[in-house]
């Protein structure tokens, strides 16, 4: 029998034992191009992408690229669950998963009509999720398709229960805390698997699933562009412009799913249930697994230049296999039962311009996240 003959199956990962296993859970998935053996990295303005010397135990030092950041990745991990980069309708898998619609479109009787909704943009592709302006500032719309009393935060603050007494601010005294995982889970349980940020009322939840992307012994690959400019536009004519690409020994996209922080969305005291229940924490880990394998499943372009496909995936040097019955999680959890939050706003306001305080920051960056490349 040959050593790849004796060699041992893959470990299978199932959510229920990734959420009664050790925390954190660490996959390492060895990727390459799919052609060739230059790829490109993520860029920065006037430095282009990152190569760093990674000091070794042996004394040398390694050259490593940074191919995705942390954000970027959660970038990509979120964009397996739409159909596709202009089509924001969940993949069929995830079909009954709750999440929140930018809904606009003319008012018919002072109700907007489910056929007659522009989603604009949804919780899964704004960086600050269900924390966006784009949610908070609208109106969540009733069942009728009538608008609500008010924004959709006055909504939330109620259903997290952390009005001050008194007080026109908001803040969540840790008994409280439960009712905020809760509420997030409900109606955008994506959220607690990215993490989220609401400043403006204490409330930072880390993430769950951390991932980056990164190129060992790695090289930097200078070469340039040229732009025809036909209609003579600019000076030159024929501008020229600077490309990096790279080349690497390995390429390596590491994932941490942070079991500890799922597993503290919720516990039992007596016969209570306080915040999500076991089945509830399960779905976080099913929807984690369910994006690490599906930007796995098969190559990815993670940007132009940069379409890497997997070769290998393993857990602390053993190789393993994710296993999820995602639809089946959403049922378990109770998902299904949970509507799609539609938020409304104006057209006209919807596209109006900018203002100068927005501008200049009306959201935290903190909790943003960045577009690769």
């Amino acid at each position: 029998m040959s050593d790849a003959e004796k060699k041992s199956p893959p470990k299978k990962l199932t959510p229920t034992d990734v959420l009664t296993g050790e925390s954190p859970l660490v996959l390492t998935a060895t990727l390459e191009p799919i052609a060739g053996d230059r790829f490109q990295p993520a860029g920065f303005p006037e430095i282009g992408h990152v190569i760093y010397k990674a000091p070794r135990k042996d004394g040398s030092t390694e050259n490593v690229c940074i191919v995705d950041s942390a954000a970027s990745m959660a970038n990509h991990l979120e964009t397996v669950c739409q159909r596709g980069a202009h089509d924001l309708d969940l993949v069929d898998a995830l079909s009954g998963m709750p999440y929140i619609r930018c809904v606009t479109g003319a008012l018919e009787n002072d109700r907007l009509p489910s056929d007659k909704r522009e989603t604009i943009v949804t919780s899964l592709t704004e960086g600050h999720r269900i924390a966006s302006s784009y949610f908070l500032d609208g109106a969540a719309l009733k069942p009728d398709g009538s608008k609500g009393n008010g924004k959709f935060e006055a909504d939330l603050v109620a259903k997290f229960g952390i009005v001050l007494p008194g007080s026109s601010k908001a803040h969540p005294p840790p008994e409280r805390w439960w009712d905020v995982f809760k509420g997030i889970f409900e109606i955008d349980p994506n959220s607690l698997v990215h993490g989220v940020l609401f400043p403006q009322w204490q409330i930072k939840i880390p993430r769950a699933l951390t991932a980056h992307l990164e190129a060992f012994g790695a090289g930097r690959v200078d070469r340039s562009g040229v732009k025809f400019d036909r209609l003579g536009k600019t000076t030159s004519g024929q501008p020229i412009f600077a490309v990096d690409d790279a080349t690497a020994e390995s390429i390596r996209a590491t994932f941490v799913i942070d079991v500890s922080l799922i597993r503290s969305f919720g516990r039992k005291k007596g016969e209570t249930t306080l915040g999500l229940s076991e089945k509830q924490q399960e779905f976080l880990v099913a929807l984690a697994l369910w994006k690490v394998q599906q930007l796995l499943a098969s190559p990815f372009r993670f940007r132009s230049g940069c379409n890497l496909r997997r070769t290998a995936l393993k857990s602390y040097e053993q190789d393993v296999e994710i296993e999820v019955d995602i639809a089946n999680a959403i049922k378990t959890a109770g998902l299904d039962k949970l509507p799609v939050t539609d938020v409304f706003w104006p057209r006209d306001e919807l596209y109006r311009e900018g203002q100068e305080a927005v501008a200049s920051g009306g959201e935290n960056d903190d909790g943003g996240e960045e577009t690769g490349g």
